[in-house]
């Protein structure tokens, strides 16, 4: 399920909510599809430059979606502040409005949406919303899912996901312990897939990832 070629990532400058919003643009050669791609959280380090983002996008981007790794409020050439998940839902939805009317033919066609830590607890708002909205996204890729209580004294009140949500997190997780997402997804009867050893960052385990996505987006098409 791979394109032969792609364009260089291309960073681009679009308007929000409440001024520009940075996104690096992985373009892919045969487009089928948007996927917008998010990163963990701001006031930790996260950008859309992390390797997790990074590999979500070029595995959606090597499956034929134009993949967009926006950076959150405040985080690069990104205007505003952090906003604890409200104003980056808005940012994502402005985001995805940008891809429609940058991309008419693709308008309609399917969204994917893929985030790690910070970024998929953004990602299951955004999914809420488009799914209010009558436009569902096809599927939600989740890693390292922020839920309960986690490190850094927050707490996420991670919502429901539709029930073939790709949930990946690794075992020796020490940011977001692997009991609070299954915790968060046992009321929920989602499988969530674990990835023996890895920890938060997936230091050495990025293959993993796009091997698991791989398969999950095959499996689904197959079907």
């Amino acid at each position: 399920m791979t394109t032969a070629s792609a364009v260089r990532a291309q960073p681009v400058l679009i308007d929000g909510p409440i001024g520009a919003i940075e996104v690096i643009v992985d373009a892919a050669a045969a487009p089928r599809g948007i996927a917008l791609v998010t990163h963990p959280h701001p006031l930790f380090g996260g950008a859309n430059t992390n390797k997790v983002t990074y590999t979500l996008a070029r595995t959606l981007r090597d499956m034929g979606y134009h993949a967009l790794r926006p950076n959150f409020r405040g985080v690069g050439k990104t205007a505003g502040t952090h906003d604890n998940g409200r104003g980056e839902t808005e940012d994502m939805l402005a985001v995805l409005s940008w891809a429609a009317q940058r991309w008419p033919d693709l308008a309609t066609a399917p969204v994917l949406l893929a985030g790690f830590s910070f970024g998929a607890y953004v990602q299951t708002r955004v999914a809420q919303h488009l799914a209010d909205a009558g436009h569902a996204a096809l599927r939600l890729i989740l890693v390292g899912t922020a839920a309960g209580h986690v490190e850094g004294a927050r707490q996420y009140d991670t919502g429901a996901v539709g029930a073939d949500t790709l949930v990946i997190h690794g075992s020796k997780d020490e940011t977001v312990p692997l009991q609070n997402v299954l915790a968060w997804a046992e009321p929920l009867e989602l499988p969530v897939v674990v990835v023996a050893g890895a920890d938060h960052f997936f230091h050495g385990r990025l293959q993993n990832i796009r091997d698991i996505i791989n398969r999950a987006m095959c499996a689904k098409v197959e079907s």
